[in-house]
């Protein structure tokens, strides 16, 4: 399995990839139509432990029976490519191992704070949501009163999290290649590459930094010294979402993927979640802004540490 460690973390990614895009599909099953005395009626049909169910959706519209036909197609090609991806991992030697109880604690303890988790997220990006408008977007992909872009940023960070929280990838390693994957989703809809290392120079509004051409080989080696170093895991956690974004190694949608990027450590490690939350963000946004200029990462450490690190105990 050594020899093939980079293909089988590829497939790993993809497969949770295609998880994720699964799991935003709100339908699983196919659309029939039922039509009795009062009109013409949708459900969605599907074998649950071997027995045929029918669950109903809507009064039947050519647009709803069209939405649920193009949901059962994409769903059908995604457990397709999972199929194939499962196939491969076994051709490769790959088996699931089992996760340790604070691992699984943690993941669990992630997935019920997911939403509240991009609410904030969005905040920092300066979103103009609420939480009841976030909410509706992470469960139903739509909500009244936003822009298509705000929107979309929101679906974004819901899908890079599933992404980090699926099993199999809690047990990647927090590399160079993960961040690179989580940026892309991050980024998705907005740029074609989004998960690609920045090549054009950026400024940075706020701040009289301006962060340097990031060269690949010195950001994966910067990252690895982090992951090797002594400190203690919260603060190696801390020092990858720092490192990140100072550095700002993708065009666009740097915080995002480094505050996510900085949780598959945590998560991994069972140290609970890293996020800051929307009545700090006006003071994390000026320790940013002198974390930038000085390089100095201690009062912004011992800030996160104490304001923003979701314990769960």
């Amino acid at each position: 399995m050594d020899s093939n460690f980079n293909v089988i973390q590829q497939l790993l990614q993809e497969r949770a990839d295609y998880q994720a895009r699964l799991n935003l599909i709100p339908y699983d099953g196919s659309p029939e139509i039922k039509e009795n005395s009062s009109g013409k009626y949708l459900y969605i049909r599907k074998r649950v432990n071997g027995k045929l169910t029918s669950t109903y959706v809507d009064i039947y519209s050519d647009e709803l029976y069209q939405m649920l036909l193009r949901g059962t197609k994409e769903a059908r090609e995604l457990k397709k490519q999972i199929r194939r991806i499962d196939k491969e991992l076994a051709a490769n030697g790959y088996s699931q191992n089992e996760l340790s109880a604070d691992v699984t604690m943690n993941l669990d303890f992630a997935r019920a704070n997911m939403k509240s988790n991009i609410y904030d997220q969005a905040v920092l990006e300066g979103v103009a949501t609420t939480f009841p408008q976030t909410e509706e977007i992470i469960e139903n992909g739509t909500v009244n009163g936003m822009t298509a872009d705000d929107v979309q940023k929101i679906l974004n960070l819901k899908h890079a999290w599933e992404f980090i929280l699926d099993n199999d990838v809690i047990q990647a390693d927090s590399n160079y290649y993960l961040l690179c994957h989580i940026a892309k989703l991050v980024n998705e809809g907005f740029f074609h590459d989004g998960g690609r290392i920045r090549g054009v120079p950026v400024s940075i509004g706020g701040t009289s930094y301006v962060p340097p051409l990031p060269i690949e080989s010195q950001v994966i080696e910067k990252i690895n010294e982090i992951l090797k170093s002594d400190m203690d895991e919260v603060d190696i956690a801390i020092e990858l979402c720092m490192y990140c974004m100072r550095t700002q190694v993708f065009l666009d949608g740097n915080k995002r993927a480094s505050v996510i990027f900085a949780n598959h450590y945590m998560i991994a490690h069972g140290l609970g979640l890293i996020v800051i939350p929307e009545s700090h963000v006006p003071e994390f946004k000026k320790k940013l802004v002198k974390y930038y200029e000085s390089a100095n990462i201690a009062e912004i450490r011992d800030f996160l540490k104490e304001n923003c690190w979701r314990k769960m105990k």
